[in-house]
């Protein structure tokens, strides 16, 4: 199973777009089934100061159906003040404390990195990788940041820019081969 996570719960964000549009694209590329977790969808009632003794019930089922049967994940991670949106580190955080080595350790993830500016969030991604990368997940050398997303979608919030469309369908083909 892969797992396609748009990393932000802003409400209204446009990370979701880019996500929901890999997630059907690897739909439409691969036999193995594909899941979508969009961290402005779920419940994050996981944070509170206990949540490092007990994860909460919501996060357990999260992490049943969607983190733990997982073999590969793709994180689309919108930039936050120059990194990563941080109920990403938290959500991650509180993964750890059930099952920690279930969680990612061993499984391969691709990053895509979203930005209205012009380095598509690689500082994020880098900061992504280093907690990944502790957390015994394997990250896809190649990255994909994506820039001036303001320039690539249109009105209706659909990707118009052919270049964009074409790596991302590059990164998907580089991640499946991964």
């Amino acid at each position: 199973m892969i797992t396609v996570i748009s990393g932000t719960n802003n409400k209204g964000n446009k990370t979701r777009i880019f996500a929901q549009h890999i997630y059907h694209s690897l739909q439409s590329k691969t036999d193995t089934p594909v899941e979508y977790l969009a961290l402005d969808e779920i419940k994050h009632d996981y944070f509170f100061p206990e949540m490092y003794k007990s994860p909460a019930n919501g996060l357990i089922k999260i992490q049943d159906e969607l983190i733990l049967p997982a073999q590969k994940f793709i994180i689309i991670s919108p930039e936050y003040n120059g990194g990563l949106a941080g109920v990403l580190k938290l959500f991650i955080d509180a993964c750890s404390v059930r099952q920690y080595s279930a969680n990612f350790k061993g499984k391969k993830v691709a990053l895509v990195g979203v930005a209205s500016g012009r380095a598509g969030n690689l500082r994020g991604m880098d900061q992504l990788t280093q907690i990944l990368s502790h957390v015994g997940a394997i990250v896809m050398p190649n990255k994909l940041p994506i820039s001036s997303i303001g320039k690539i979608l249109n009105e209706e919030n659909e990707i118009v820019l052919d270049s964009t469309l074409k790596a991302i369908d590059k990164h998907l083909d580089d991640f499946l081969l991964f």
